[in-house]
């Protein structure tokens, strides 16, 4: 069995990485694909959480710019994601990954409600945890929620997939000449406002001392180079974790 850096993570998906190239909805292609790259990794003993946006179905930010009222809105987007993390669930059973959907929001006849300590008992015994609907509070973020829940499930490292290699100085996909990180601080992503989660996720990271790994979700066999310790991407860590090395 291969060493592993990581044994417990959480995994932050964006709805929009389900839509694969159609750039709406849920692609099953898609899904497989990053469902069988999960099994692999979860077959490796790693204790295996998600946190999955819904951008791909509903945008409660964007709509309330529009006019809606922002809390409904959000609650929208909330449901958005139990869309996809059963569309997920799905996936991972067919590679043979036991899994359990924990919504924030109680719907027991689709989900299990989130219990930190009943998350905590399936990743002991295996199952990936699927954490759906956020915190279930609008005004947060799923980018939030996930490290929350990271936080809760005592997890040693939050993992952003994207679909980019890593941070970058500005935006790769409208930038040829842009520059990629390979690590940073938590202040340096504050105070050069690099777009990798909002300023409350990466606050909260920073008070917790929680590793946040940035990586190209589409490059196959990713997720379990990142988890075995290899040079992928972005880490980002406090100042104290570069100097003690």
């Amino acid at each position: 069995m291969e060493k592993l850096r990581y044994h417990r993570v959480m995994l932050k998906l964006s709805g929009e990485a389900l839509a694969g190239s159609q750039g709406f909805g849920i692609d099953p292609h898609t899904i497989q694909s990053i469902s069988r790259e999960l099994a692999e990794v979860a077959s490796m003993g790693v204790q295996l959480s998600l946190v999955i946006g819904g951008g791909n179905i509903f945008r409660g930010v964007s709509v309330s710019a529009k006019g809606m009222d922002r809390a409904s809105a959000d609650y929208m987007g909330m449901l958005a994601t139990v869309m996809n993390a059963l569309a997920v669930q799905d996936a991972l059973e067919k590679e043979n990954i036991s899994t359990r959907v924990m919504t924030a929001i109680t719907m027991t006849e689709v989900a299990e409600p989130y219990i930190r300590r009943r998350a905590i008992r399936h990743l002991e015994k295996g199952r990936v945890v699927i954490c759906a609907a956020g915190t279930g509070i609008p005004y947060f973020t799923t980018d939030t929620a996930a490290v929350l829940r990271a936080m809760e499930l005592k997890c040693a490292a939050i993992l952003k997939a994207t679909r980019v290699c890593g941070v970058y100085d500005k935006d790769p996909e409208k930038h040829a000449d842009a520059v990629m990180y390979s690590r940073l601080t938590y202040l340096d992503v504050l105070q050069q406002r690099l777009r990798v989660m909002d300023s409350a996720a990466i606050s909260l990271c920073m008070d917790n001392k929680l590793p946040i790994g940035v990586f190209n979700l589409f490059v196959p066999g990713n997720i379990k180079r990142v988890v075995t310790g290899e040079s992928v991407g972005t880490i980002i860590q406090g100042d104290e974790a570069w100097t003690s090395k």
